[in-house]
């Protein structure tokens, strides 16, 4: 286990030890741990976990466990939960007297001593041939997460039009507002790895059906790397879920989860991983941290600012000079200019020196302000009433050049701290040797 790791950051991601079933110490330390979340399950539990250990006795070659989740049942689930603790040696039962899937997961997910965590319904409408596909990247140290997709483009789901229709319509609006990626928040099918949840999970506030979501976006938004797997899925026709609650405490958690990330009160940073995982990384030398990904970042703010501006220009012009409309569209573009790359180029979150950070932003919009209005003062020199097209090729021509003394003196007055030196989520220093008395 490594050690040199800053404290509140995830280590680089490791290929887990091929330690097989047949190790008598092996037993005690499983690689997966499969938690089943049930509330009032008695009829499905028992054929669900008997059914599970099958398959994965068959057909795992890793050490597991399979953890009953049981969330303030009041059947006899609590029952036949002992009984299978007591048939299978690698079951197990938790007993939780709050009801929430969310809150079991967190609760046996915390506490779990495994690497790799997953869990999934105990309809399991999912095909578990899925399953080993789902761990696989989470046990080489590929991806963080992994989510059974019902709507990739291989899988084959067998469900009624009005489940569909919510799907679908449900990722629609996590991809519309809150600019998610992944194709299939809600299938009750996905893994972590343990290190990850112990980090991310006392990020997630809900407790409930919507802790997928909110799971997997902030992990997301923080650059971990999520796998999806196409699955094969039959839908439950005794499913016990409300629909139309579940879907108003989803659109609540949307709305608060969106909130949380426009205004920067999460700390992704802690979420990070250490830049070289890949092997291609480990020789770099002398770059700047951040220095590429901070001129994308500045290129594409540069380039809707710029835009911005002319329109500004363009719309103030027509009631006033040219000097004044350069002013006014200078000035309210450079405050939208600032703030915008605070936040997506050099990533400062929250509202610490904001008002700071806008003096100075404002300064830079001075030299800019002076760079174009002297174009401007050239030109009217060089011509007498100028064609507008005219005035806007010059303006063009002289907003990229303030553009390029803006991104310098931003990296280097504005953000400096920022731009000068790396966060300790991506150091470049080379992994120390493997030292057998350091691992465990």
């Amino acid at each position: 286990m490594r050690t040199d790791t800053p404290p509140d950051v995830l280590p680089s991601r490791d290929h887990l030890p091929a330690t097989g079933r047949d190790v008598p110490t092996a037993r005690h330390l499983p690689v997966l741990d499969v938690v089943i979340p049930v509330h009032n399950e008695e009829k499905d539990l028992g054929p669900c976990v008997l059914r599970l250990h099958d398959h994965l006795a068959r057909t795992f070659p890793y050490p597991f466990r399979i953890t009953v989740a049981d969330n303030a049942s009041t059947d006899r689930t609590p029952q036949v939960a002992a009984e299978l603790t007591g048939r299978v040696e690698e079951v197990r039962h938790v007993r939780l007297d709050q009801k929430g899937r969310g809150r079991a997961l967190r609760s046996v997910w915390s506490a779990s001593d495994a690497p790799v965590l997953a869990y999934m319904d105990v309809d399991l409408s999912t095909d578990l041939n899925a399953l080993l596909p789902l761990v696989a990247p989470l046990i080489s140290g590929h991806s963080d997460l992994a989510i059974g997709s019902r709507l990739a483009r291989s899988s084959r789901v067998v469900r009624g039009p009005k489940r569909e229709f919510i799907s679908r319509a449900y990722n629609l609006i996590l991809r519309g507002s809150l600019h998610a990626r992944f194709s299939d928040a809600q299938c009750g099918f996905k893994a972590i790895r343990g290190d990850v949840a112990r980090v991310l999970l006392p990020l997630v506030e809900d407790t409930g059906w919507f802790f997928d979501t909110e799971m997997l976006v902030l992990a997301e938004r923080a650059g971990l790397r999520i796998h999806e797997v196409p699955v094969d899925w039959v839908d439950d026709p005794d499913s016990t879920v409300h629909i139309v609650r579940t879907a108003a405490e989803d659109l609540k958690g949307v709305w608060r989860v969106g909130r949380a990330l426009a205004v920067g009160t999460l700390p992704l940073d802690r979420l990070a991983r250490p830049f070289g995982d890949d092997p291609r990384d480990r020789g770099l030398t002398g770059v700047p941290g951040g220095l590429t990904r901070q001129l994308v970042g500045f290129c594409v703010v540069g380039a809707l600012s710029t835009l911005f501006y002319l329109l500004l220009y363009s719309g103030f012009r027509t009631f006033t000079g040219s000097q004044t409309a350069n002013a006014l569209a200078l000035l309210v573009s450079a405050v939208a200019n600032t703030a915008a790359n605070r936040r997506l180029t050099f990533r400062v979150r929250g509202r610490d020196r904001a008002v700071r950070h806008q003096a100075q932003g404002l300064v830079v919009f001075a030299i800019g302000l002076a760079l174009t209005s002297g174009s401007l003062a050239a030109l009217d020199a060089a011509a007498t009433n100028p064609a507008h097209g005219t005035e806007v090729a010059v303006l063009l021509a002289a907003n990229l050049a303030a553009t390029v003394l803006r991104f310098l003196l931003l990296r280097a007055w504005v953000f400096p701290a920022e731009a000068e030196a790396p966060a300790p989520s991506r150091t470049t220093a080379p992994h120390p040797p493997h030292d057998p008395r350091t691992a465990r």
